[in-house]
């Protein structure tokens, strides 16, 4: 899979090749309405992606103390 900007102008493209195949539009009118389409659909797209978590650092484990040296001699 490709990045999410990538995904957005395949999904343009293949709407507005969808319309030409239809006869909603003719091929002509491609640039201009592929142009409206782009935009409403990256505007709904990027309105629904949440940021990506940020994991929290791994905390530095706590210091153990040395065992006290003395014991019996």
């Amino acid at each position: 899979m490709g990045s999410i900007d990538e995904q957005i102008l395949k999904t343009a493209k293949e709407v507005v090749i969808k319309f030409i195949e239809c006869g909603r539009l003719s091929p002509s009118g491609f640039a201009e309405a592929f142009q409206g389409i782009y935009t409403a659909v990256d505007a709904t797209v990027k309105a629904h992606v949440r940021p990506p978590e940020k994991t929290p650092e791994p905390k530095a484990p706590h210091p153990v103390p040395p065992k006290a040296t003395g014991g019996k001699r």
